[in-house]
């Protein structure tokens, strides 16, 4: 392993502890945004659908913690959080759902073990890659590189270990890239141990137990609602759990200890921030989840002979829907930072919402939402 990624010196120190009369909003809060986000990421699904509702999550923590060092730095801490929840968005779990569905004991306990280590790496390398953004800094600086490489050999190697030579199957026949982001979380855990990031390692683990239990927790919820018969998709209720309690574990470990002042931002980091979570990000959801096969049963539902003649115009609308909000991101940043005296806890505030609505407005669309019967 490389060497140390942590000097001798430790910068300023600076609370986010809020009153305990004002404890429960900023959790509240950043488990809200992240459970919609990721009802929404039901819709899209996979890395970069996870990805886009971990940059909402991310966002919220900072916009809960309102610190004038953390919301200059948003735009490049979202996009590192981003990529955190959203490299759990290769592992599968339909058929862990199913076994959850069991009718004796050893099936049912496997199903809901099985997806709370799935909803733990979730929110375990979420937490984790977003709380060294925050504490990385000043003098204590992250080997990225290093990190990255790390994470990439070790994930590649416990895969070989679990699944290859020892046959752990936790989904047969689907793919068992749950052993890849174990193997990450163990090198990510490993790195931030031994750099001494010991408050990014504890956002990591109580990402891990929001994570856990919300998926698992969820998955009941949705059980006894499709059981008692109540007429919503309980689905996206099970996603929302997992979000919401992956967002308030990672909130708490946040807001609950003081960490170090952040140096002075990069632009050209923030721009590509920017150019991430705003731009890139929504149109990888846009291009990979957005194709002809996923409005085609739409136009033969309502009975459209022309379905290319239907599927066009959805095709194009989110594409609009994309340059639309995606311009509207690029031109609120560069104009913020132009403005002389424009606060960011008001600017981010917004950001977020431009975000989280630009997430919606593609999921509404994909889900053909204004043809569907309320």
């Amino acid at each position: 392993m490389s060497e140390s990624a942590v000097q001798s010196n430790s910068p300023e120190i600076a609370s986010t502890v809020p009153s305990k009369t004002n404890a429960i909003f900023p959790l509240l809060f950043s488990g809200l945004v992240l459970g919609v986000g990721w009802a929404i990421r039901g819709v899209f699904g996979h890395e970069w659908g996870a990805a886009w509702a971990g940059s909402m999550g991310c966002l919220a923590v900072i916009v809960a913690a309102n610190r004038d060092d953390w919301l200059r730095r948003a735009p490049l801490l979202a996009s590192v959080g981003a990529v955190g929840w959203g490299l759990g968005g290769m592992m599968s779990y339909g058929l862990v759902i199913g076994y959850c569905r069991g009718v004796d004991f050893g099936n049912v306990f496997y199903g809901y073990t099985m997806l709370s280590i799935i909803g733990g790496l979730y929110g375990f390398v979420g937490g984790g890659l977003f709380g060294l953004g925050l504490e990385s800094g000043g003098e204590k600086k992250a080997a990225w590189h290093s990190l990255i490489v790390e994470m990439f050999v070790v994930g590649f190697l416990v895969y070989v270990v679990l699944v290859d030579f020892m046959e752990l199957r936790m989904t047969p026949p689907r793919s068992d890239n749950w052993a890849r982001c174990l193997g990450a979380a163990i090198a990510l855990a490993w790195f931030l141990h031994r750099g001494g990031f010991h408050r990014a390692l504890r956002v990591a683990a109580y990402g891990a137990l929001g994570g856990g239990f919300g998926f698992a927790f969820g998955n009941l919820i949705q059980t006894l609602g499709t059981v008692i018969g109540i007429p919503i998709n309980m689905w996206n209720v099970m996603e929302f759990t997992l979000g919401f309690f992956g967002g308030v574990g990672m909130a708490y470990a946040v807001l609950t200890r003081d960490w170090p002042e952040s140096e002075t931002p990069s632009k050209t980091l923030n721009w590509l921030g920017i150019g991430f979570f705003a731009v890139l990000l929504p149109l990888a959801n846009r291009l990979a989840a957005m194709k002809t096969e996923h409005f085609a049963p739409t136009a033969e539902r309502l009975g459209i002979a022309d379905v290319q003649g239907f599927v066009d115009p959805q095709l194009s609308t989110a594409t609009l829907t994309w340059l639309a909000f995606s311009t509207m991101v690029v031109l609120f940043w560069w104009w913020s930072q132009r403005r002389d005296g424009f606060s960011l806890k008001v600017g981010i505030p917004i950001l977020l919402a431009i975000h989280s609505i630009h997430y919606a407005s593609l999921g509404a669309i994909k889900t053909s939402i204004f043809y569907t019967h309320f």
